[in-house]
């Protein structure tokens, strides 16, 4: 297990940062960390990397207790925090070389690293000079720069352009085939198009941890089916009908349709159709949103 976390609580004076947090990351997993502002996802990402000790409860990387092997546990961590520390008054290829000699790596991954997160015509500039997004791409290039076992990511795609986004997406898609990702952002489409599973966190305690598919097949979800007859059809009919929670009229003989994410009623709708004669000029079924979940559990 890459990252295993065992019942992890975090007190700040008396105010409870994190409540009994456990869960298990393996090896090729890209997790997406999630939650709103100020519900411990910070805290529990420094935690995870040692900046900062856990009240109780235990944190392991790659077998190692965090707290006891400190320095060994981080080397097996890249992290990208989200207020991305950067030298400012060094040039880009001069950073990743100093970052190189603080981890003893191997300085052939520099010119790998510039090629794969886009830097090669950066390479020579001062990071002040930057823009946001290509800071962002220099602070993922030092977290890969070690060839880490770990990646932690707190917002990783901040200040990126849609071209830079596909393109760093990829590569956290890329490295997270051989490695452990925990990834932390509150844009869903990116998680939607990264991640295999979901950690949902609010107010310090856990409160989903499943992967997209399952959550949103769960209760936390809503199916909802648009549907559209030819003949006149009553609301009232249509709310006798078994598992259907709500009905909305949209239109002329149109309605939105609303059930537990565990039912869908399509097959229910073309039977009622079929027993009442109606024509079905069309349905379809709306996915699940995995923001509309979100907002439930941390409502």
């Amino acid at each position: 297990m890459s990252i295993k976390v065992e019942n992890v609580s975090k007190l700040y004076n008396s105010q409870k940062a994190l409540s009994e947090i456990s869960f298990e990351i393996c090896k090729g997993e890209i997790v997406g960390f999630l939650g709103p502002n100020g519900a411990g996802k910070s805290t529990m990402m420094k935690i995870l990397t040692g900046f900062i000790p856990q009240t109780q409860g235990k944190v392991r990387i790659c077998g190692l207790d965090v707290c006891e092997e400190n320095l060994k546990a981080k080397s097996k961590i890249g992290y990208l925090p989200e207020h991305n520390p950067l030298y400012l008054d060094m040039y880009v290829r001069e950073y990743l070389g100093f970052i190189v000699n603080l981890y003893k790596a191997d300085p052939c991954r520099i010119d790998d690293m510039i090629q794969k997160t886009g830097l090669k015509n950066e390479q020579h500039k001062l990071i002040s000079s930057l823009s946001k997004g290509y800071r962002q791409r220099v602070g993922l290039a030092q977290a890969l720069l070690n060839n880490p076992e770990v990646l932690i990511l707190d917002e990783p795609t901040t200040g990126l352009d849609p071209n830079q986004l596909v393109e760093i997406r990829s590569l956290i898609k890329e490295m997270g085939a051989d490695k452990t990702v925990l990834l932390s952002t509150h844009i869903m489409q990116e998680v939607e198009a990264i991640c295999d599973r979901v950690i949902i966190i609010n107010k310090g305690v856990i409160v989903a941890n499943k992967t997209i598919e399952k959550l949103r097949k769960s209760k936390d979800g809503k199916n909802i089916i648009t549907i559209l007859f030819n003949e006149k059809v009553f609301k009232n009919e249509l709310q006798e009908i078994k598992n259907v929670e709500e009905v909305d009229e949209i239109g002329t003989n149109e309605f939105k349709i609303t059930s537990d994410a565990c039912h869908d009623l399509r097959k229910q709708l073309f039977e009622f159709a079929v027993a009442k004669k109606f024509t079905v000029l069309q349905m379809s079924l709306e996915e699940n949103k995995l923001e509309d979940i979100f907002h439930k559990l941390t409502n």
